[in-house]
């Protein structure tokens, strides 16, 4: 087990860390201080073959100038809140608009857009592990209160990637975190991810407005073409129907202790999610547009799709979802794992 530091560029003055994390099989994941985003994740095919499964820049500048969330945390509030408002306690609480009227994924300076800080490193027997940290101040996009916000990355020797948040606001504000990765599992960004094959544990998915938004219902999977409590193809899910004849980016609720399975029947890679979140954001980078990537290959539509654990989207407008409201002194708590195996 091993941890290697690098600087990897500078942001207004401050260095920008990168640390890649490694089993004692080969297995790696590398990350970024600039957005605590995931950069690259080295996993084995079944012959044994290591390739990177996520999408991700060379440069700090590339990462500076996206505008997919490449890796990254997005928060404090993941997804699109309608409006950029909500109330709380009787007064609305206005946020940065930032896709059209409505606020997405925390804002122009959202929890992607800083540079974390370092404060822990763990090396064991059996596993590695680098605790971020960030200050996000009263005020920030609109967000009432201040928070301090940890990230903590470990690598397992039997193959897991856990993703643990952990906050405390010092008023009450909606905290609602997530990793914006794009998953491709054949370890080539070149080939589309229409082949992959997926299992969500969940009976329900969020309906979308005409501004993605979710339209306020809870509406039961079976017979649509979000019905992926068996495993099916996404290329087999998407179908003919309207809703996603351009690829997914829904809201899936999810079983307690509900697993989310990913497999790529040519490499025989597999990642199967564990969280405890309520819910999980299928996006099948529909609106990928050429972006030069890591390996020099280039990204494009439905070259990467991204599994999104969180608390429902736009919870803070709609009462009936569970909330994401965290109150002044109490502990907010998200932990997601994703297990890589193969398949032979």
């Amino acid at each position: 087990m091993d941890i290697r530091k690098e600087a990897f560029g500078d942001l207004n003055g401050q260095q920008v860390d990168s640390y890649t994390l490694k089993n004692d099989h080969g297995m790696e994941v590398s990350f970024i201080t600039y957005g605590g985003a995931v950069t690259k994740i080295l996993a084995p095919d079944r012959n044994g073959r290591l390739e990177n499964v996520v999408l991700g820049f060379d440069t700090l500048d590339d990462y500076i100038g996206h505008t997919h969330y490449f890796g990254a945390i997005a928060g404090r509030v993941a997804g699109r809140i309608g409006n950029a408002q909500y109330s709380l306690n009787g007064e609305t609480i206005d946020l940065t608009e930032n896709e059209g009227r409505n606020h997405l994924h925390g804002g122009n300076e959202g929890f992607n857009c800083v540079n974390w800080h370092e404060e822990e490193v763990n090396i064991a027997s059996d596993s590695v592990s680098v605790k971020l940290s960030y200050h996000s101040r009263d005020g920030e996009e609109g967000y009432p209160g201040n928070v301090k916000v940890y990230a903590a990355y470990t690598l397992t020797n039997e193959g897991g990637f856990l993703i643990e948040y952990s906050a405390v606001p010092d008023r009450d504000t909606p905290i609602n975190l997530t990793s914006h990765s794009y998953f491709n599992l054949s370890g080539d960004a070149s080939s589309p991810i229409l082949d992959h094959t997926l299992q969500i544990e969940g009976d329900a998915y969020l309906p979308l407005n005409g501004e993605n938004l979710p339209a306020g219902e809870i509406r039961p999977v079976e017979g649509t073409p979000f019905d992926f409590r068996q495993p099916r193809t996404i290329l087999d899910g998407m179908g003919d129907s309207k809703e996603t004849k351009e690829g997914y980016d829904h809201p899936f609720t999810l079983k307690k202790d509900g697993k989310i399975v990913l497999s790529h029947e040519r490499s025989g890679r597999m990642m199967t999610i564990e969280t405890d979140q309520p819910s999980v954001v299928l996006y099948t980078g529909n609106f990928l547009t050429g972006e030069r990537l890591s390996g020099g290959n280039t990204a494009g539509r439905h070259k990467g799709l991204c599994l999104e654990t969180q608390g429902y989207p736009d919870a803070v407008n709609h009462p009936h979802f569970p909330s994401v409201m965290v109150k002044a002194g109490e502990e907010y708590r998200a932990s997601t794992s994703y297990i890589f195996s193969v398949d032979k």
